[in-house]
């Protein structure tokens, strides 16, 4: 791995599927608004740390990576 790698963040891998999800639906979604599969789909991208669950469990936000 090189430095400039390193400072810039770690990458997460997203499947075509799922780079279109957060595409289509941005920096916050209600759970309430998606169909059973986008469901699945949104599961897994918060599992691989690419959304977070808001305190409330309502809504997805995006997982921004701040680098220093």
């Amino acid at each position: 791995m090189k430095i400039h790698q390193l400072l810039s963040g770690v990458d997460i891998p997203l499947t075509n599927e799922e780079q279109h999800f957060l595409v289509k639906h941005g920096t916050e979604v209600k759970i309430t608004s998606l169909d059973e599969h986008e469901q699945w789909v949104a599961q897994s991208m918060v599992r691989k740390g690419a959304y977070k669950i808001s305190k409330d469990s309502n809504t997805l936000i995006k997982h921004l990576h701040e680098t220093n």
